[in-house]
């Protein structure tokens, strides 16, 4: 998709939706006003700005460099690119358990030992390198928490009862399938991002009412979120611990 627009008119379209103007952003950001005008005027946000922005918008910094189109530090990616389908049954599992079990879960995930990287992140498959638009950064925001076609298909799954084939989402990406308001619904569910934060980011329409993630939803995508840093062995684990706890 051609004239995707870039991270000014993003921020501008975020700051807009949620009733902020520029003197807002810089006091609930501490970012200097001055700073915030160059970046709504076209300039490139430093780390620093994305860092202390993101909070505002309710937003992981990680997804706020991806809504920037700034590379992720190497500190920040996810570090093993192979448990994707273990995040994807980690959650299925996940999503049965009761209020305290998830509770419990989490605790686990989050005592783990998290590894340092010790090799350069991959470069991403061709066909995981997509293009600019709406697609296209919705699924680099579902490669921030690890998933990519089939394991994003399969979480999909798991919290949405809706699957549509790994290839579907792939064509969503490249902009070959049209993004919907069913669509952006689900990827707001999965993403644990707010409905109508990715509707402004997207300028996709939402339907009137758009029902509130529940409450097994919010502790599941926190739990995916939790696990972006630990091995495929690590997060084997927990899905065998969350599988025993049903």
């Amino acid at each position: 998709m051609t004239g995707f627009p870039g991270f000014d008119v993003l921020l501008s379209r975020l700051a807009e939706h949620r009733g902020l103007c520029v003197d807002d952003l810089s006091r609930l950001s501490s970012v200097p006003e001055a700073e915030l005008r160059a970046v709504l005027g076209g300039a490139a946000p430093s780390p620093s700005l994305l860092r202390r922005l993101a909070p505002v918008f309710h937003l992981e910094t990680e997804d706020l460099y991806v809504v920037a189109a700034v590379t992720l530090p190497l500190e920040m990616t996810p570090l093993d690119p192979l448990a994707g389908t273990a995040v994807a049954r980690l959650a299925w599992h996940a999503a049965q358990l009761a209020r305290a079990q998830r509770d419990q879960l989490r605790q686990i995930a989050r005592s783990l030992p998290q590894e340092r990287r010790t090799q350069p992140v991959p470069e991403p498959r061709a066909y995981l390198q997509y293009p600019p638009g709406p697609g296209g950064l919705l699924m680099r925001l579902l490669a921030n928490r690890n998933l990519g076609w089939l394991a994003g298909a399969q979480t999909f799954l798991a919290l949405t009862g809706r699957y549509w084939s790994a290839a579907t989402y792939g064509q969503v990406g490249h902009g070959r399938m049209e993004l919907t308001a069913d669509l952006l619904a689900d990827y707001a569910i999965v993403l644990g991002i707010r409905a109508d934060d990715l509707a402004a980011l997207t300028g996709v329409d939402l339907w009137d009412r758009t029902a509130s993630p529940s409450e097994v939803v919010v502790d599941v995508t926190g739990l995916i979120w939790d696990v972006r840093r630990l091995t495929l062995d690590q997060v084997q684990q927990l899905r065998d611990t969350a599988k025993n706890m049903r």
